[in-house]
């Protein structure tokens, strides 16, 4: 059976729910326009997904069939996955930040060997154990992936512009973060229920109200550039919370209130985390020595194979962070490369 809620103001969402993880669905929002209705994310590629979103839009008086368009906030499988399925069903375009449409693209074109290749040798470099390292060379000869072959979005969402929406004015932010192109859409208009603001804002993953997203490296194994992807998302969130809007509709949990406040709550985390990082730093760590040292949901050692690489690359995004702003810097010399405060 398909939830879903009447926001108002011609919006609706659909929880679409995610296989086997503990973030459970994706708010899938139904927004209403001259045109036909437009989703903003689709949910998750899989059969069961798929059926509660078809269900859901027709609890919302429409269907699949009938989609005008479709904007996705960032690449990830729970907000793209169904993209293309949603557009073969009904001719709708799929518009997409320029920066993770390359990622799209990109992972269209990858060998599962090359990927399997390149995180190898990313684990090896942030110290992580052989026994760690051994299944992804046990893995490399595979030949499929899933998500591996996500749709190719056709439109941009460039930001600052107003996207074409008849009778909508919904105007994509950019806020890189979580992924180097994830946007924000603000919807400048007059809140339904009067509440004070500045209209509402649909955020994605980027301002979410009690989870902090991942925020990792961004992932290229044909970019040498060193990115800093944590001081990307705190700029972001910053000009999020300038807006002023009445109210945030995220892509999980539920809609609230009171942004700003959210804004400050998630700034003074990673301050927090900074510092207490920079406190381990006393004696040299590697990146992976400092991930099983942090402070996660749950212990280290329960911590699941894959959570465990995902765990590494945010250890890494803030050291990134503390080196540029000059808090830590690398041990000359050292092999692995091992960090420590300054």
């Amino acid at each position: 059976m398909a939830t879903t809620f009447d926001h108002g103001g011609g919006i609706r969402s659909v929880q679409v729910p995610i296989p086997d993880n503990p973030l459970g669905y994706t708010l899938v929002y139904v927004v209403d326009t001259d045109r036909g209705p437009v989703l903003v994310d689709t949910g998750w590629d899989d059969p069961a997904s798929w059926s509660v979103l078809a269900e859901g839009l027709a609890g919302c008086g429409t269907s699949v069939e009938e989609i005008h368009g479709v904007v996705i906030t960032h690449h990830h499988p729970d907000h793209h996955g169904l993209s293309g399925k949603v557009r073969d069903a009904s001719g709708a375009w799929v518009a997409m930040h320029a920066a993770d449409t390359a990622i799209v693209r990109r992972t269209r074109e990858t060998q599962p060997g090359r990927w399997f290749a390149y995180m190898t040798d990313k684990l090896t470099a942030a110290g992580a154990p052989e026994e760690h390292i051994a299944p992804l060379r046990d893995a490399a000869p595979r030949t499929t992936l899933p998500g591996f072959s996500p749709a190719l979005p056709d439109r941009e969402l460039v930001p600052g512009e107003l996207l074409d929406l008849p009778g909508r004015r919904l105007r994509a932010i950019w806020t890189p973060g979580h992924t180097p192109g994830h946007v924000c859409l603000h919807l400048e208009e007059e809140h339904p229920s009067q509440l004070p603001g500045h209209g509402r804002l649909f955020s994605g993953d980027h301002l979410l109200p009690e989870i902090t997203p991942h925020i990792g490296l961004y992932e290229d194994p044909d970019d040498a550039t060193v990115t800093d992807p944590l001081g990307d998302y705190l700029d972001s969130l910053e000009r999020i919370g300038r807006l002023g809007a009445a109210e945030v509709l995220p892509a999980h949990q539920y809609a609230f209130t009171d942004g700003a406040a959210r804004v400050r709550e998630l700034l003074t985390h990673h301050e927090e985390r900074l510092a207490d990082l920079r406190s381990l730093l006393v004696e040299p760590l590697t990146p992976w020595q400092l991930a099983e040292r942090m402070e996660w949901n749950r212990p280290w050692d329960q911590i699941p194979y894959g959570s465990r690489n995902i765990a590494v690359s945010e250890a890494e995004a803030h050291l990134r962070r503390l080196v540029k702003l000059g808090r830590a810097e690398a041990v000359a010399g050292s092999e692995p490369v091992a960090y420590v405060a300054v």
